[in-house]
């Protein structure tokens, strides 16, 4: 019997993911493809051979998204599967119109065929958005479960942008574990604040054999989500955290609505920023979508160093990139402060940008006159600290979870925001976690 042709529709996450543990050995199934978008160099690679398994000897290319209909001609292909999150719902079915359009059909993958059991208890923080608060949720978690006398390793979704083999498998306990692993700003901004509390993290390519290396030293495992993805492994208990700053958007982003509906606990963050009306607003989404959850309320409270260089001072904002670019917030920790602080101006980066930094603003001009902190390799790296530099301003507010100065040179002052969360009432996480303790 012929097997089914497939493409898989990614961005170097859940793609992979789907993959290893659906169509990796399945011979139903002939993977022809992967399609790539969101990130950077990712297209024009092959996931390789040593992964791919033994019905893939030569690995499989990846291709752009941009000729997915093409490639379905080309291959003659019968289903594309989408495995990529944070997208609105009519981005969703705009691919598969596309897909049907070029005659094949259109799948989403769900939990039955992906999520991985473990011999250890998991506890899955997830979000409706990037950019809702789950690391800040995943530390807090982590810390109580610490202080309860567990051992404790979180796992971190993927953010394989280099050597894909040789990531299968990562263990950050150190610092120098970052460069050892050749992390990109993005990687280092989730592993960082792990290792600096004190924190196990993994994070890779197949996470199968992720899990089988974390259990080994976990009395329960965390797993820390990305964009709004579904956790990869079974959760015992599924936190999922709202952000009212964009109401709605909970029950209109993919998979953002299957991780509320999912979840034990729904944590509605920055309550202290957001309007009550919108905070009402989600708490509407939960009664109606999943009115038997836990409901926890917090704020992120921003802590600034050195906040007095701020005041009636020309800023330039650098938040978080992904939060930025498919997270599509209009503002960040950075602006938070800018306008906590009295700085007199925001400076737009926008005509002293260079090198990738300009495709960036291209690629999403929405993001306006905040500086996203791209880094997916050295070359935008070094792009971003020259757009810093030629930008026209007093002082650099640093808002995203990392210090940017450990990465790059500024030759202007600049001052970091951090922020952490801080739970609000009762019940709290501490209650949500009393079964693990």
């Amino acid at each position: 019997m012929a097997r089914t042709k497939v493409i898989i529709m990614g961005a170097a996450g859940r793609d992979f993911h789907n993959f290893n543990t659906f169509f990796r050995n399945n011979e139903l199934y002939e993977v022809v493809a992967f399609t790539a978008t969101q990130i950077p160099n990712i297209d024009g690679r092959k996931y390789p051979p040593e992964l791919a398994g033994k019905l893939y000897p030569k690995g499989i290319d990846i291709y752009p998204e941009s000729e997915l209909t093409g490639l379905i001609q080309k291959f003659t292909v019968d289903e594309v599967v989408f495995s990529y999150s944070d997208v609105p719902y009519n981005y969703v079915m705009s691919r598969s119109a596309l897909a049907n359009a070029a005659g094949a059909d259109f799948k989403v993958l769900g939990p039955r065929h992906t999520m991985l059991k473990s011999s250890k208890p998991i506890i899955a923080v997830c979000a409706v958005r990037t950019g809702s608060g789950k690391s800040q949720s995943t530390r807090k978690v982590v810390q109580l479960l610490r202080e309860a006398g567990k051992k404790v390793v979180a796992v971190r979704h993927p953010m394989p942008y280099g050597n894909l083999v040789a990531q299968r498998v990562q263990r950050f306990a150190r610092l120098e574990d970052l460069d050892k692993h050749d992390c990109t700003i993005e990687e280092r901004e989730e592993y960082e604040p792990h290792i600096v509390s004190g924190n196990v993290i993994y994070a890779g390519v197949d996470y199968e054999a992720i899990l089988r290396e974390a259990e080994k030293e976990a009395d329960v495992i965390v797993w820390d989500g990305g964009n709004n993805d579904l956790p990869f492994y079974r959760p015992d208990l599924h936190i999922t955290v709202l952000d009212p700053h964009r109401p709605g958007d909970e029950v209109s982003y993919y998979p953002g609505e299957a991780n509320l509906r999912m979840a034990d606990v729904l944590l509605i963050n920055k309550i202290d920023t957001a309007y009550p009306e919108d905070i009402n607003a989600v708490r509407d989404s939960i009664y109606t979508l999943n009115p038997d959850a836990v409901v926890i309320e917090a704020a992120s409270p921003i802590f600034v160093e050195d906040y007095q260089l701020i005041k009636g001072k020309r800023v330039l904002a650098v938040e978080d990139g992904p939060t930025l670019t498919h997270g599509e917030m209009a503002y960040g920790a950075a602006i938070v402060a800018a306008e906590k602080f009295g700085a007199a101006e925001i400076i737009d980066p926008r005509p002293f940008t260079v090198g990738a930094i300009t495709e960036t603003f291209r690629k999403y001009p929405e993001i306006g006159t905040l500086l996203p902190a791209m880094g997916y390799g050295d070359k935008q790296i070094r792009d971003l600290e020259a757009t810093i530099n030629k930008t026209d301003c007093d002082v650099v507010i640093i808002g995203t979870p990392i210090d940017l100065r450990k990465l790059v040179k500024l030759n202007k002052p600049a001052v970091r925001v951090r922020y952490e969360l801080q739970e609000i009432g009762k019940p709290d996480l501490s209650d949500a976690l009393k079964k693990f303790f």
